[in-house]
């Protein structure tokens, strides 16, 4: 289930679980948003919009670089694509909307998945209270991320 409640549904096909969601969250659906979460559905990369741009203006040649911005936003607005971002280089997108961990590289940016299963109970398990003592401050939890940074092997 995504951000807005919106369960994908099997039996449904891509474009009509796109068109939908983007529905829901007030987006129109148009054939950039499309090609750009067809992408990135179908890539385990966590590609940055300049590099979902290059590959999308291969099927769409007259996309711009501030299109496929446009449709990121969108989709991630509609809870079907995740933004990564950090304070060392640009953002990355991520389709993947299950909660899971990643690893990221410093040295290239690259991120990857974290091949573990999830932990909802993490935060309990790192300091029982953690939860408790944010909350006393006015914090209310939602959800949680980790990523494992260091660095890959170089080629």
């Amino acid at each position: 289930m995504n951000e807005l409640g919106v369960s994908p549904n099997p039996g449904q096909d891509l474009d009509s679980q796109l068109r939908h969601a983007l529905e829901e969250a007030g987006w129109r659906y148009t054939r950039q948003r499309a090609a750009v979460y067809q992408f990135l559905h179908s890539t385990t990369e966590h590609p940055t919009a300049e590099e979902v741009f290059s590959t999308v203006r291969q099927t769409i040649p007259s996309i711009s670089l501030a299109t496929v911005y446009k449709a990121l936003e969108a989709l991630v607005d509609a809870g079907v694509a995740a933004k990564l971002s950090s304070t060392d280089g640009p953002a990355r997108y991520d389709c993947r909307m299950d909660s899971h961990y990643h690893v990221r590289c410093l040295q290239t940016g690259r991120i990857h998945d974290l091949p573990t299963p999830f932990d909802p109970a993490l935060l309990d398990k790192l300091d029982p209270k953690l939860v408790e003592s944010l909350e006393r401050q006015g914090f209310h939890v939602t959800a949680y991320r980790l990523e494992v940074v260091g660095y890959f092997p170089e080629k």
